[in-house]
């Protein structure tokens, strides 16, 4: 199964850009994850939309399309959802000019998420999920991925941490199985 991997975050070293390589490394045989990055995708703006989705856009819901899911790495900006992330879910919740569903329309979504705070990324996986329903995408309920505390877990932009390698397998694996049910 293939699985669009997105880091809400643009920063060189950022921890959930670590983690979702750590998820490509750690996914289950039947599963690839291509990483999909956020740094040339315009501010939404409905007036730009109007004239025709920007290049940036239409390989995002393109990238969305193809994938058998979605893997989101979601930072925590200050309580929420980092703005990088919120502005591709506004793009890929909708339609455009060329297009009947929006992209996220169905997808089922596996959220994780690493901070150097002491809770993770809870709150802001809690606001993604309400936004990701909003628009139209499943969020997975199994449990959470919360690498908290990710500076002393992630060095040298490697997860390091074994009890957090090993859980984050067990959430790819357990997320596969669902993927799979559904498609049977």
């Amino acid at each position: 199964m293939n699985i669009l991997g997105i880091s809400g975050s643009l920063r060189a070293a950022s921890f959930n850009t670590a983690l979702l390589h750590a998820a490509q490394e750690l996914a289950p045989a039947s599963m690839n994850i291509d990483i999909h990055r956020l740094h040339d995708l315009p501010l939404f703006n409905q007036d730009v939309e109007e004239q025709g989705d920007p290049a940036p856009v239409t390989a995002l819901k393109q990238a969305i399309d193809a994938a058998d899911g979605l893997l989101l790495a979601c930072p925590e900006y200050n309580g929420g959802i980092s703005g990088v992330l919120k502005n591709a879910i506004d793009w890929a919740s909708r339609t455009g000019r060329d297009r009947k569903t929006p992209a996220l329309t169905g997808k089922i979504v596996c959220i994780m998420g690493a901070s150097p705070g002491i809770t993770g990324t809870v709150r802001a996986q809690d606001a993604l999920r309400l936004v990701l329903r909003r628009a139209g995408a499943q969020t997975e309920p199994q449990g959470e991925v919360l690498v908290f505390q990710a500076h002393t877990k992630i060095v040298e932009g490697r997860l390091t941490d074994e009890r957090t390698r090993d859980a984050l397998s067990r959430h790819l694996q357990s997320y596969a199985t669902r993927l799979a049910a559904l498609r049977s």
